[in-house]
């Protein structure tokens, strides 16, 4: 393990939605708070616990809760946050979804849920609902009932298959 002086400053490195940034931080700082210091504000800080996943995001391909990684942990990492699902100024088919069936209400969880939905239906093209709920369980919406989440991952579920090109 590596041992950091007190106040040293480290250089970290991060692909963030495609863009190359290199960051001096203390060794300290969370991902979440770097992160949102780049500009990235859709990552939320709810409890800095790891307990409500507002702050979720993709990084390196795995769905990790950002307050629970020191930006020193990441150097190096390739970073998805919601900023980076839509594309040309059109939204990627998850948001689309959260947008049309109500996925949210006072929306604060809402980027979190979002990534955390991309990495499921990354691992999982068509999950049950009982998957849906699962593969959610780890971000708290204190608005919802759920419902109109669930309905939200099953309806994106549903774009993204209809994206795919089919083979002749």
């Amino acid at each position: 393990m590596k041992v950091f002086e007190k106040d040293q400053k480290v250089k970290v490195h991060l692909k963030v939605n495609g863009q190359n940034y290199e960051v001096e931080t203390e060794p300290r700082r969370l991902l979440v708070h770097v992160l949102r210091e780049l500009g990235f504000t859709g990552v939320h800080v709810g409890c800095d616990t790891s307990n409500c996943g507002a702050c979720t995001v993709i990084m390196d391909g795995k769905s990790v809760k950002s307050c629970t990684i020191l930006a020193v942990e990441a150097d190096g990492s390739e970073i998805l946050t919601i900023e980076g699902l839509a594309k040309d100024g059109k939204l990627h088919p998850i948001q689309e979804a959260f947008w049309e069936k109500h996925g949210l209400q006072c929306g604060y969880c809402t980027p979190g849920m979002i990534m955390e939905a991309y990495w499921l239906l990354k691992e999982n093209p068509n999950p049950t609902e009982e998957e849906i709920r699962e593969g959610i369980s780890g971000n708290l919406c204190r608005c919802t009932g759920y419902q109109n989440i669930v309905e939200a991952v099953k309806l994106a579920s549903q774009k993204l298959r209809m994206e795919i090109p089919k083979a002749h």
